[in-house]
């Protein structure tokens, strides 16, 4: 029985404060548990769904979703602590892709997939793309397959069809702007060429399933009663596609509504991706009975640190209201540390990671350098390489997105699914074989002709005798491979074709250093497949699971949290360097934020919309919450961007925290705050809700440049981006002038250079 308690076990529940407990124990209906940094929410979602199992409900009843592997695999361990190993395999705890996955394995014949389909990674997307591209006759610099499938993933996020997408007004006009009106024949293409080679990308496994549940009643009331208990860990990183799935199992007539998201509005940080901050913010809106709990009591910094977070995010204009505070000791003040260039920065970076080693006795491994953009990383490298500091830089060249290692996956994906047209296209000549480019491509035309896969196009090619004694050989060794995996394991099919295709002995000939490290990375991945094998781990509820191709090639396909510079530094004991965005969920004795200037952080390419700005501001937030003892904000009055030197003020950020907070604001004194900035309709290449209509503030047909020497002070101007201003000052020479311009719409000063503004003065 499922509902038997170990008595000698202590009760879980006497580990929580009195709101986790109540978060905990809350029974019926919907919960939101509004989850500060530091606050205890892993072990809230994870003891809530203990709680749940010796409550009665079966643990194959409760789908648990969160973001990554790493979170999936750290719920179920902690959750086994409490309730058994056995019980806790056997919820469907897991990230939304790799679950979603799973789903549609069991149903992908109602959408017309076999059960089989390979999962798309982003260069197989971009290759199907450049060859649509291509065979449209249009420009690949204009189409730029990254822009096109960033295009494609946004519309799929937000539920619109290639015909929807051709019919919504806003997106033509945005695509008729960017000088690529055909992107909704595009998209309409490449769910073709995904439906013919039996292959699904990874916002697919989302909107595939969203499909799925839509036009099949069946399935939808399957797995309606299937799933009695809902839990969503980091709500806030959830996109429109993900929150609608959800609402379809969740919220219908008569359901229970037993549904418990756990997030922070504050850390909602990834609107690049999709995710957009209005779910979290409408929860209460769209579940009327909703219970809310708020986890206020930080349990991982110390007052300062939480002081200036609260100060910081109070800025913010829509917002779940929340005072974070700490029982720790008072601790040091944050550091802030100005400097005359970047160069500078990264020194003095490393003369006070050495001061804290000394002083504090702290490990490397205790200690993590923050930035906005990867691009920084550069100068820090340099400064602690000349301090003999160790490092290691995240955000590097996974392992699996090796070249070696892409060709090897590539054929067993092709052993797998033998529609898989990318697959085939990166393995048909390599090892070299004689098929050569102009043979694929023919074979393409071919295949688009027949309506089918190139696999099967291959035996219809008629070419040269040396071209088809070719494809003739590469047909009877992966014809041979597909047979043999009908019951040889993952590991025996790996070791068979890396031997027979020629591959491994393609890459002993290369006795370079490079060389010797590509035959290595084929070798670990061998050795990773024979792990693979040899696992007997119960994955889920359902069965022990199998150890051949599929299973593996799903498995590796869904890991997001890949080993990041795999070999390069084999020490744990490194400081981190790694982007703001990176280091959420993580936490570390010493932080230090670097680049807190104007136009990097905040990035400019936020400044001139509210939603950016506020963005921004959580992203800083979830950067100073990341320490836990002793923190540091660095910035620079230089730095070198884009080629050339750039001067920088200190970022508006920084005269939100309260002085008492901080150490070292001399320098700042008189620099103002930032205007709140006023919201105004506009186009932009990234997806806006499509409830309503956005149009340009300014038509450019009736904007007319004025001669750059007749602008002058006190004049009022109008510039096609921040609209009407007022000229306060014009300073530098005559060459190069930079007028300083308050604009109404955005209640903030702007530097301008004359020669490249466009401005035209208003009578």
């Amino acid at each position: 029985s499922f509902i038997v308690q170990n008595k000698n076990m202590p009760s879980f529940l006497d580990e929580l404060n009195e709101v986790q407990r109540a978060a905990v124990t809350h029974e019926n209906g919907a919960a939101l548990v509004v989850a500060g940094p530091g606050s205890g929410k892993t072990r809230v979602l994870t003891y809530r769904i203990a709680n749940l199992i010796e409550q009665g409900v079966a643990p194959w009843n409760i789908l648990s979703l969160t973001f990554t592997n790493k979170s999936a695999k750290e719920m179920k361990e902690r959750i086994a602590l409490v309730v058994g190993e056995e019980r806790a395999a056997r919820v469907w705890a897991g990230t939304f892709h790799s679950i979603f996955a799973r789903l549609l394995r069991g149903e992908a014949a109602k959408i017309g997939y076999t059960s089989n389909f390979t999962i798309y990674d982003s260069e197989d997307s971009k290759s199907v793309l450049r060859t649509i591209i291509k065979e449209m006759n249009l420009a690949k610099e204009t189409y730029n397959e990254n822009a096109i499938l960033s295009r494609i993933s946004s519309a799929k996020t937000n539920l619109i069809s290639p015909k929807a997408y051709e019919q919504n007004n806003e997106l033509m006009v945005q695509d008729q702007s960017t000088k690529r009106p055909f992107i909704y024949k595009i998209y309409q293409e490449y769910l073709n060429r995904c439906k013919r080679a039996d292959a699904m990308d990874f916002d697919d496994l989302l909107y595939q399933t969203f499909i799925l549940l839509h036009h099949n009643e069946d399935v939808l009331a399957k797995y309606r009663a299937r799933f009695t208990h809902f839990l969503v860990d980091e709500f806030q990183d959830t996109n429109y596609l993900q929150y609608a799935i959800l609402k379809k199992l969740a919220k219908y007539p008569g359901s229970a509504e037993n549904i418990c998201v756990v997030g922070d509005d504050a850390q909602s940080i990834y609107a690049f991706r999709g995710a957009t901050i209005e779910n979290i913010l409408n929860f209460e809106k769209d579940f009327s009975g909703l219970k809310v709990f708020k986890l206020e009591q930080n349990y991982r910094s110390t007052p300062h640190i939480v002081g200036a977070a609260n100060e910081v995010i109070t800025n913010n204009r829509r917002q779940i209201q929340k005072t974070i505070w700490t029982e720790k000791p008072e601790g040091q003040r944050i550091k802030v540390i100005k400097s005359q260039s970047d160069q500078e920065e990264a020194k003095r970076v490393a003369d006070l990671i050495i001061e804290q080693k000394n002083r504090n006795h702290l490990l490397n491994s205790d200690i993590a350098i923050l930035y906005r953009t990867n691009a920084q990383s550069r100068t820090f490298e340099e400064a602690l390489r000349r301090g003999n500091l160790q490092y290691r830089v995240y955000g590097g060249m996974s392992f699996y997105q090796r070249k070696e290692v892409k060709d090897v996956i590539a054929y067993l994906r092709l052993i797998t699914n033998s529609n898989d047209d990318e697959a085939l296209r990166r393995i048909i000549n390599f090892p070299r074989r004689s098929i050569g480019d102009a043979t694929v491509d023919k074979l393409s035309a071919l295949a688009g002709e027949k309506n089918q896969s190139l696999w099967a196009t291959l035996p219809m090619y008629e070419g040269t005798p040396r071209e088809k004694n070719a494809l003739q050989n590469f047909i009877a060794l992966m014809t041979t491979a597909m047979q043999r995996a009908q019951k040889a394991n993952a590991y025996e099919m790996a070791q068979f074709i890396v031997k027979q295709s020629g591959l491994l002995d393609t890459l002993k000939l290369d006795t370079t250093l490079e060389g010797i490290g590509r035959l290595d990375n084929v070798n670990a991945l061998l050795d990773a497949i024979s792990e693979f094998v040899n696992n007997d781990e119960i994955i889920d509820e359902a069965t022990v699971p199998d150890k051949l191709l599929p299973t593996y090639l799903q498995n590796i396909a869904l890991v997001a949290d890949f080993n990041q510079n795999d070999g390069e530094n084999k020490s744990t004991d490194v400081i981190t360097l790694m982007s703001v965005h990176s280091a959420k969920g993580l936490e570390f004795k010493s932080v230090i934020v670097s680049g807190m200037e104007e136009g990097l952080f905040p990035s400019f390419m936020s400044q001139d919309t509210p939603e950016g700005y506020d963005e921004e501001r959580r992203l800083f937030y979830v950067a100073i919450t990341r320490a836990e003892q002793f923190l540091a904000l660095t910035y620079a009055t230089s730095r070198y961007r884009f080629g050339q030197m750039k001067f920088a003020e200190p970022s508006s950020f920084l005269n939100e925290i309260d002085a008492k907070h901080l150490e070292g604001m001399g320098s700042l004194s008189g620099f103002k705050k930032a205007d709140p900035i006023i919201e105004r309709a506009r186009i932009t290449g990234n997806f806006k809700p499509l409830n309503r209509a956005s149009t340009a503030p300014i038509d450019e047909k009736d904007f007319k440049p004025s001669p750059t020497e007749k602008i002058k002070e006190k004049q009022n101007v109008m510039h096609l981006r921040f609209g009407k201003g007022e000229v306060r000052s014009i300073e530098g020479g005559k060459d190069n002038p930079i007028a300083a311009i308050y604009f109404e719409d955005t209640k903030e000063v702007k530097k301008i250079a004359l020669k490249f503004a466009k401005l035209q003065i208003m009578e």
